[in-house]
């Protein structure tokens, strides 16, 4: 449970404090600075993987960083089977993901942010209603794209981690061609309203 809220598939950052090969896989302790947790990687499933000098778990090591997406499993005790571990090479995903827990809590604790800025709109007198309709044109002035506009509202309005959405993905989502996608992709990113996350077709809105 993360602040009442039931919580399966997780995705954290957090130091290798231990590796443990074993015959069926490999476990590693990881401390994400509230504690640390056991990540399993099978290896019926991944040995290729692990044997291959160029992998990624080939560049893991102890006190080193890595970011973990998997599955919260209880067999004996509590642990994460790891769909991906990967190590950190840009420290700045630390802070990143330290913030990121700062506004799940906050998300948890006192509401959407969209909630909160409605409040504070009808407290200050200001229309609410015209900045929730916009959806986030107002960031927009400069785009005259069409397509643009809708993979904005897609990625902005649709639920997700924070890795973003897939081009694929929003292409099924708003019934565009992927050209169509990728291009507005591009216009987007050039005007600075969404980046790149785990590879160049994955984006997020960049929040200000």
């Amino acid at each position: 449970m993360i602040d009442g809220a039931e919580a399966t598939q997780v995705t954290f950052v957090g130091q290798i404090r231990n590796i443990s090969h074993q015959a069926t896989n490999v476990t590693y302790r990881l401390d994400d600075g509230t504690g640390t947790f056991e990540v399993k990687v099978w290896i019926d499933s991944e040995q290729s993987n692990l044997e291959d000098p160029n992998s990624m778990h080939s560049k893991l090591s102890e006190n080193a960083y890595a970011r973990v997406w998997g599955k919260l499993k209880i067999f004996g005790k509590r642990h994460v089977v790891a769909h991906i571990i990967r190590p950190v090479t840009d420290y700045n995903e630390i802070n990143y993901h330290l913030l990121e827990a700062t506004m799940v809590h906050l998300h948890f604790t006192r509401g959407p942010l969209e909630s909160l800025k409605a409040q504070s709109n009808g407290a200050n007198g200001t229309n609410g209603g015209q900045q929730a309709g916009g959806g986030g044109d107002d960031r927009m002035p400069s785009i005259s794209s069409a397509s643009a506009r809708k993979v904005y509202q897609c990625i902005a309005n649709t639920p997700q981690t924070n890795e973003g959405l897939h081009m694929q993905d929003i292409a099924k989502r708003t019934g565009l061609e992927v050209s169509e996608v990728l291009k507005a992709g591009d216009e987007l990113q050039s005007n600075g309203l969404i980046y790149t996350t785990v590879d160049d077709h994955t984006w997020a809105i960049l929040e200000i």
